[in-house]
């Protein structure tokens, strides 16, 4: 792969462009390669970029000591944007081998990567992923919001998985170098949030049923809007009692690729009669809730808020375990627990909580043809109102953070 370095008119730093990839828009301007930049109270001074065949950008993965940063905002229009993949600037890419080592970890211009046919990944599903977000802050800054939660669920994912994980030392490191090189994708504030999706993949070739010998370490971002088209608004529901997303014993408590598949059908088949997406019940019994296909849920009956526990079938979202303790934090009494369809359709209020929705409110619920509609503001009710503009106000920078979830980027 060869790098240039490509000049525009007037003054205007170089820019970063890579022979053969396809010319950006006029919706793209020039990279620019700042000298240094500020994260935290650190000033990390930037090297030079000079001209090198067959060279890649390259930066650490265990601790960086220098960050690459692009400092633009991009001219797309952010009023419109929704939560689907727009092609950034680049990505992070580290491997590890069967001593259980990752290597140092390096900034590349986002593309494809080469995979054998037979690498475990492809042909046992041994991957796992994650979504965290960075925000845009009046003042210029990023904000994340707690990366390292997402590192320790890696981790325990990868533990179930066979594959060996970055440390969360060097999950966080590796996120905010991304975000760093990618800086001029975040949107303007209020204007939405740059999703951060790290893979920990089976990269390496396998036949026989077994462990991948090696695994890629992958982190690349893009720019979105709201996950459903509603925005903060009602969602509607139905509950799937055919089809089930896991059962104990199973990998429905770790963010594994294949959990999300395999809810592709029931999904499909509920947007085509017009809900919004699908609620599971456990497998077991067929009468509890689990969690949406992508969301957790919680239930609200007076000043008590109920959500099914974490015993192994279910996701421990990021956003939900946030919400628990804010809503601890004002008054109401939260229960992990088991909870029934019956209660369910008996609450004053239902949301669903997860990184891409944040808190996404439920206007209705369809169940076995009859469907129950919840009261509220427009359909948004009291709490989760409340709830939404609490975290989103500390994830945005907006509101005191006195839990000390976010980390910034100068």
């Amino acid at each position: 792969m060869e790098l240039r370095l490509a000049s525009s008119s007037g003054p205007a730093a170089p820019s970063l462009a890579v022979a053969g990839r396809r010319p950006r828009s006029s919706l793209s301007p020039p990279l620019a390669c700042p000298l240094s930049l500020q994260i935290q109270n650190h000033v990390y001074s930037m090297p030079t970029l000079h001209h090198k065949a067959h060279t890649t950008v390259g930066c650490q993965a265990s601790v960086a000591s220098k960050y690459m940063e692009t400092p633009e905002i991009v001219d797309l229009d952010w009023e419109n944007l929704g939560f689907g993949l727009v092609n950034t600037d680049f990505m992070y890419m580290a491997k590890c081998g069967p001593d259980g080592n990752f290597s140092k970890g390096e900034i590349l211009p986002f593309g494809p990567i080469a995979l054998s046919p037979s690498a475990g990944v492809l042909n046992y599903g041994q991957g796992l992923f994650e979504g965290l977000k960075a925000y845009r802050k009046t003042d210029g800054s990023v904000l994340l919001f707690r990366p390292e939660e997402n590192a320790v669920r890696m981790k325990n994912g990868s533990d179930r998985m066979c594959m060996p994980a970055p440390t969360v030392e060097q999950f966080v490191d590796a996120v905010k170098q991304t975000v760093l090189a990618n800086k001029r994708w975040v949107p303007p504030t209020g204007k939405g949030s740059l999703y951060i999706r790290p893979l920990l993949i089976g990269s390496g070739a396998i036949l026989g049923l077994a462990p991948a010998p090696e695994y890629t370490f992958l982190i690349y971002v893009s720019p979105v809007g709201n996950y459903f088209k509603e925005g903060l608004a009602p969602i509607n529901l139905i509950i799937e009692d055919n089809f089930h997303r896991a059962a104990p014993g199973g990998t429905g408590g770790v963010k594994t690729i294949g959990n999300y598949a395999s809810v592709l059908k029931a999904q499909r088949t509920a947007k085509e009669k017009g809900y919004s997406d699908v609620l599971y019940l456990d497998a077991v019994h067929n009468k509890y809730l689990e969690e949406v296909s992508s969301c957790n849920i919680f239930v609200v009956k007076g000043n008590a808020i109920c959500t099914p526990a974490i015993e192994g079938t279910i996701l421990p979202g990021i956003t939900r375990k946030s919400i628990i303790e804010v809503a601890e934090s004002k008054g109401y009494k939260v229960e992990e627990r088991h909870v029934s369809v019956d209660e369910l359709l008996d609450a004053d209020e239902v949301f669903c909580t997860g990184t891409a929705v944040v808190v996404s409110p439920v206007g209705s619920i369809t169940y076995k043809g009859k469907r129950v509609k919840y009261d509220g503001n427009q359909g948004v009710g009291v709490v989760s109102q409340q709830l939404y503009t609490s975290l989103t106000s500390l994830q945005m920078g907006h509101a005191e953070d006195p839990m000390g979830w976010t980390v910034q980027l100068n």
